[in-house]
């Protein structure tokens, strides 16, 4: 190409190549829906809403690791969560959280979709492919899955397969998200700003109930305007912010004056990491135990906790041999490790499971 061409060029100037995406519908037909999976599906988004109508007096749990970079790892949790699942489940309804997206200040590994590989080589289309057989092995293990909605695309490529959505608190204030949260299948958690006010996410939720039409893709991958119906189970999640947690009674009890005062159900969820842990995760299960004794107090709002968990605790950086990676160790936010993910859930169990059932009642 010549200079003078090359200086009258207005199109794409700092993309370097384009490649051309599965279309959803594609993604779908070679990784489909099993019945099994589909059943856990259905009925982990009909629970969560009962929970959230207070149909269901119990509390729901989304806990995992921060981010999913080993498959088999996340399998060999799942198994163990399953279990748990089934032994707290008169009390705890137990998500697994399975995230694929991580959203980065400047830059980072940016997930498992981006980087499937965790070496920079950006193989995008093989992420979908093990994400979405990640899903599908999960759900047909018995167990609910929940995400973070990140990429305005991606929903229409795994969000079959998801029961519960947050949206992170970077992203709460984006119109996109608020747009597309407005058309998922399933509930979705807003979390606080990351300043731990509560305006931005209260703002979101009274966007969300409402139809939205906006620029997405559709099931053949192509550009469409999307029109939605808007979604009733928004909800608010507490994750402190400022470097100051927002989980205690006080916390709670404005949370609660400033939804009722905004006209929004007072459904809260509360993140036990980020600035409500101090960013410390050892400090998650003494959250979870605060907000057990704030129901059994007589708290009414509080309708589900979020926990990072693995089965190692702490976390790692990604060395550049792969092979040195530690097993079951997270290499974004550190988590728990399994043996004191156990403790906690009993726990907390043991702790309010007799106060549930009146707690409902007028």
């Amino acid at each position: 190409m010549s200079h003078e061409v090359m200086d009258n060029a207005v199109d794409d100037l700092n993309v370097v190549s384009q490649e051309l995406l599965i279309s959803p519908a594609e993604l779908k037909r070679e990784l489909p829906l099993s019945d099994a999976a589909r059943k856990v599906i259905t009925e982990g988004r009909q629970t969560i809403r009962n929970i959230l109508d207070r149909k269901d007096d119990r509390i729901f749990v989304v806990i995992g690791p921060c981010s999913i970079h080993d498959v088999e790892a996340a399998k060999d949790y799942a198994a163990r969560l399953k279990k748990l699942a089934e032994e707290v489940s008169d009390t705890i309804y137990i998500v697994m959280r399975v995230y694929f997206e991580k959203p980065r200040t400047t830059t980072g590994w940016k997930g498992l979709i981006n980087d499937p590989y965790l070496n920079d080589s950006f193989k995008i289309q093989e992420g979908l492919h093990i994400g979405r057989k990640l899903l599908l092995d999960i759900a047909e293990l018995g167990l609910p899955t929940a995400t973070e909605a990140l990429d305005p695309i991606s929903p229409q490529y795994l969000q079959d397969l998801i029961s519960w959505s947050a949206i992170g608190a970077r992203t709460t204030e984006s119109q996109t998200h608020r747009e597309m949260a407005s058309g998922l299948s399933c509930a979705v958690g807003f979390k606080n700003g990351t300043d731990g006010g509560l305006t931005v996410a209260i703002n979101a939720l009274q966007s969300v109930s409402n139809p939205h039409r906006f620029l997405g893709i559709n099931a053949e991958g192509q550009c469409s305007i999307i029109h939605t119906r808007g979604n009733g189970y928004g909800h608010v999640v507490l994750r402190g912010g400022n470097g100051k947690p927002n989980y205690d009674s006080v916390s709670v009890a404005m949370c609660e004056d400033e939804l009722n005062t905004a006209k929004v159900v007072p459904n809260i969820m509360v993140d036990c990491s980020h600035a409500n842990s101090n960013k410390d995760h050892n400090l998650q299960p003494l959250v979870m135990d605060n907000v057990a004794n704030q129901i059994t107090e007589g708290n009414k709002s509080i309708i589900g906790l979020m926990v990072e968990s693995n089965i190692g605790a702490g976390n790692q950086k990604i060395p550049e041999d792969l092979s040195q990676l530690e097993y079951g160790v997270s290499v974004t936010d550190a988590c728990i490790d399994w043996p004191s993910t156990e403790k906690a859930i009993r726990s907390m169990r043991d702790k309010i499971k007799s106060v549930l059932a009146s707690r409902n009642k007028n």
